[in-house]
């Protein structure tokens, strides 16, 4: 088989000849830039600036080199957009590391950190120096008004929506039809199944727009107020979908959505409020999205989300990730023996909270091992770390996890 084979196939729940890999698929597959850059050192690769593409968890674009050398078998289309110079220019951070950065984010210095502002000017995210990520600071509905039409200018003073990523729905460099042009090569050229990152969350969304403690409060006494606001977001959504898939659909095999829905100890809220406040509109995205294209769906979704899978099942999705499996409730060998034959469990095959950053060469080699036992057998596993890998985690970690998936594959 060839890497979209593989990848299909794990999909089909068949057995394919070897275990898929998904490492750097996608960005919540990746890597810090600060490991990124230790990594290449430890594998004695060619120093280079290192591109962050996701300048909000400074997640690097894993190279050509480090992908093959992981032997992954998906990349998303995103890639297709980060080979030409004219999307980067240099940023360079307290400590004196030289990044590239997409050209449209330009942080300032502030105070004891960097700041962005939105195309309004109003600083919306930060990020102290020494911390190794961007923090939202703005949330432009705290005040409890819904949108109206004016919600895309809005989703431009959101952290999440404003800093964007390179892809085909966010390079302003060149025409459409260049882009177009742009993804069709970058599809013909490769073997690996290719994955587009769509995101559209609403419970996420909510708490960036509204605020955490404001919307919990909303969903808890103003549900009717919770559902117009889904009604207003998923229009907005479906109306980019419709864009991005009759366009791009031809050249990618999964679509990735986003909506955090679970907490380290359990759900973030009832499944019987996901059922009848969140339910109907992600049904709605979901199965449009197989409508319009023939892909298959997948959620990225953190947590303890054991309780919502027969409902997110049901609304469509074919695959999760990352499969948090230090969350309550995430054991792989029961997610797999109750839902093995339903969803595809694209993540779980390493613990980044505790294993990889902290454990010995050989905790790491028996986790590493254990995970892929319980969830690969008939199919339906794609190996991946659970989320990114965090900037503290040491190379020789890394590399003694990238060791054993080679050597069982």
């Amino acid at each position: 088989m060839n890497s979209r084979e593989r990848i299909l196939s794990a999909f089909a729940h068949l057995e394919p000849d070897k275990m898929p890999i998904g490492f750097g698929g996608h960005r919540s597959t990746g890597i810090s830039a600060v490991a990124y850059a230790r990594l290449r050192d430890y594998l004695d690769l060619p120093q280079k600036t290192i591109k962050v593409y996701d300048v909000i968890q400074m997640l690097a674009v894993v190279d050509e080199d480090v992908l093959n050398y992981i032997e992954s078998d998906v990349i998303d289309l995103g890639r297709a957009f980060t080979d030409d110079k004219k999307v980067w220019h240099d940023w360079v951070i307290h400590d004196g590391v030289e990044y590239k950065i997409p050209v449209w984010i330009e942080p300032e210095v502030h105070k004891d950190g960097w700041a962005i502002r939105s195309s309004t000017g109003k600083i919306i995210a930060k990020m102290p120096k020494g911390c190794p990520y961007f923090d939202q600071i703005y949330f432009p509905l705290e005040d409890g008004r819904l949108p109206g039409s004016n919600l895309p200018e809005i989703m431009e003073e959101c952290m999440w929506s404003a800093i964007k990523i390179p892809g085909p729905m966010t390079s302003t460099l060149k025409s459409d039809e260049e882009n177009i042009e742009i993804a069709r090569k970058f599809c013909e050229d490769t073997d690996r199944a290719i994955i587009g990152t769509f995101g559209s969350s609403l419970l996420e969304r909510g708490c960036q727009l509204f605020r955490h403690d404001n919307f919990y409060l909303m969903l808890a006494y103003e549900p009717q107020k919770a559902k117009k606001l889904f009604g207003i977001l998923t229009e907005y959504y479906l109306e980019n979908l419709e864009k991005y898939l009759k366009t791009y659909g031809e050249f990618i095999d999964i679509i990735l959505f986003g909506d955090d829905l679970g907490m380290q100890t359990g759900p973030q809220i009832s499944p019987k409020m996901y059922r009848e406040l969140f339910k109907p509109y992600h049904k709605k995205i979901w199965r449009r999205a197989k409508e319009l294209a023939d892909i298959k769906v997948m959620l990225h979704s953190c947590g303890s989300i054991r309780a919502f899978l027969p409902d997110l099942i049901d609304a469509g999705i074919d695959g999760i990730n990352p499969v948090q499996i230090s969350a309550h409730g995430m054991e792989a060998d029961r997610l797999k023996a109750d839902f093995g034959d339903k969803l595809v469990f694209w993540g779980g095959g390493c613990d980044t909270q505790k294993i990889l950053p902290t454990g010995s060469r050989e905790d790491i080699r028996r986790h590493v091992r254990s995970q892929i036992q319980a969830l690969s057998p008939c199919g339906g596993f794609i190996f991946a770390q659970v989320h990114n890998i965090q900037s503290d985690v040491p190379p020789e970690n890394i590399n003694a996890m990238i060791e054993v998936v080679k050597e069982y594959r």
